[in-house]
């Protein structure tokens, strides 16, 4: 059994009864963390048909295997349940250190379920949790509830995973944040977390990941040199620069930067919003997720003030910027801050006013719907004030708190041609027009439009880039253009999907590039080597 206590700890919030379970060895083989152990007890627990709001749905919180390891980027957990945004099998991953203070407190996994008649947090640590009084934290931003727990239970290393605002008000992408700046956006989990009246989990733990381990010592070796690795590998040092930033330059260049909707792939304000413009205007800080020298993570001041609640990653930059026709970087950053205070997924909040900004340039929506706010691409004010409105569910907001896809039914017309989104999710900000693996990704991920199901074509299009000879080893043989759709490409997206699989389910960052070119030769037996089997 190493590398993992093997326990589960189990919250029935109707009840307030908490228990914990040890799973077997036999298990754990087949199911040993992250996506597959989630998946495993849904399938196995949750009731058939049931809905996303209703207290019978279960709420997973599982750890990768290697989640915690002195391994650089091996942070990541995966949270699932029944989204309330698809209706289907629900999933988001994040990283930070939530995962890490997990293990050292004892547990893999949590399973909630049912639901508390007031607001509750739940505490856990070393062995041991309590449900306790959420009522004085219910209605507040997410960095006032962070505060008032680490004061309250008088440690500030307390790590606080939450929902917030949105989760309460069942946005149906309202996301889970912990530490403020790491995100498990996707799916609307933090709608789920609300339904349950359930605000926080707060975790500490003092049991390191190496105690678990056959070999302390040489997982420790190991962690150095991969670390090592990670600090001098081409790979990294533009991440460890600019971060995910540093991509909106190089998509607008390919034409396959998300902008106005998607209607285009080029912006002409791109200048604005790009890495330099990022730097001069925001950045203050960089950071790290736990034990990872990769380092991806901008810390920024608005308006001169440093933001508790870290720096847009592309993703928000994408989904607030170029796709909403806004080349403001001080909005931008406050889109961000807004979303991450509220405790709304960035990428569906941005990409849904997006679509509302499109279905009002067509007429589809009036004056008198919007309130009287010129919902136009480039109305940066329009775009914030909208972001407030869905939080709250006030005005038009209440509508687009839905998601792109109810809004577009409800609105009727031409709207549904206007919604970017697959299963119900919105598109993330990457162009499926111009990376046909990233769009196959979109089309068959089981939780919707999802841009981390596979490595993007662009890495694999170049037979002397790095990205492509690191994946030779699990059969990627031939250099292939994005925008190629035959055999070869799906032989490509099969190996590539298994791969992104096994990442979520051992805990794996997606940014571990020096890492993964490691664990490559050691993982290809268990992969196929050529083509699809």
């Amino acid at each position: 059994m190493y590398g993992t206590t093997a326990k589960i700890l189990r919250v029935n919030l109707t009840t307030q009864t908490i228990s914990e379970e040890i799973f077997p060895p036999e298990l754990y083989r087949l199911y040993p963390g992250g996506k597959a152990l989630a998946g495993y007890i849904l399938l196995k627990e949750l009731p058939p048909h049931t809905e996303p709001f209703a207290p019978e749905n279960v709420l997973v919180f599982a750890n990768g295997l290697l989640t915690g390891a002195p391994v650089s980027t091996a942070t990541r957990y995966v949270v699932s349940a029944r989204s309330p945004l698809t209706g289907g099998y629900g999933e988001s991953e994040a990283g930070g250190f939530w995962g890490p203070e997990l293990k050292m407190a004892g547990y893999e996994a949590i399973v909630v379920t049912g639901r508390a008649l007031a607001p509750v947090y739940l505490w856990v640590q070393n062995g041991g949790a309590e449900i306790r009084s959420a009522s004085h934290l219910w209605g507040r931003l997410t960095a006032e509830v962070q505060e008032s727990i680490r004061i309250e239970l008088g440690d500030d290393k307390i790590r606080v995973l939450q929902n917030g605002i949105a989760g309460e008000n069942l946005v149906r992408f309202a996301g889970i944040t912990n530490d403020l700046r790491h995100f498990n956006g996707r799916n609307g989990l933090g709608a789920v977390m609300g339904s349950k009246n359930l605000r926080a989990i707060a975790v500490r733990g003092t049991e390191r990941y190496q105690s678990l381990a056959k070999d302390p010592e040489a997982l420790l070796s190991l962690g150095r040199k991969l670390a090592k690795s990670v600090r001098e590998h081409p790979q990294s040092w533009d991440l460890q620069e600019r971060g995910t930033p540093g991509i909106v330059e190089p998509l607008n260049t390919g034409g396959i930067l998300p902008t106005r909707n998607f209607r285009q792939g080029a912006f002409e304000g791109v200048d604005e919003v790009r890495w330099e413009a990022y730097e001069k205007q925001l950045l203050t800080a960089r950071r790290s997720c736990y034990a990872c020298a990769v380092r991806c993570k901008r810390e920024v001041a608005i308006d001169g003030k440093t933001s508790p609640y870290g720096g847009p990653e592309y993703e928000t930059v994408g989904a607030f910027g170029p796709n909403c026709g806004i080349s403001d970087l001080q909005a931008i950053a406050r889109a961000n801050e807004l979303c991450n205070a509220y405790m709304l997924d960035s990428i569906s909040t941005g990409a849904t006013i997006s679509f509302a900004m499109e279905c009002f340039e067509h007429g589809l929506l009036t004056l008198e719907q919007t309130g009287g706010i010129d919902l136009r691409f480039g109305n940066a004010q329009a775009m914030l004030e909208m972001i407030e409105q869905i939080a709250h569910r006030r005005g038009l907001g209440n509508l687009l708190a839905e998601g792109s896809r109810r809004a577009a039914e409800i609105i009727g017309g031409d709207a549904p041609f206007f919604a970017m989104q697959v299963k119900g999710q919105e598109l993330a900000m990457h162009e499926p027009r111009g990376k046909y693996n990233v769009g196959m990704g979109y089309a068959i991920s089981e939780i919707g439009a999802d841009h981390l199901v596979v490595a993007h074509d662009p890495a694999f299009s170049n037979p002397d880039s790095i990205q492509f000879k690191s994946a030779r080893p699990l059969g990627i043989e031939k250099s292939l253009p994005p925008r190629s759709l035959g055999r070869e490409k799906m032989e490509h997206f099969y190996i590539l999907e298994k791969w992104g699989s096994l990442e979520k389910v051992i805990g794996y960052c997606f940014f571990g590039p020096a890492p993964r070119s490691f664990i490559y030769a050691t993982a290809s037996p268990i992969l196929p080597t050529r083509g699809i089997k």
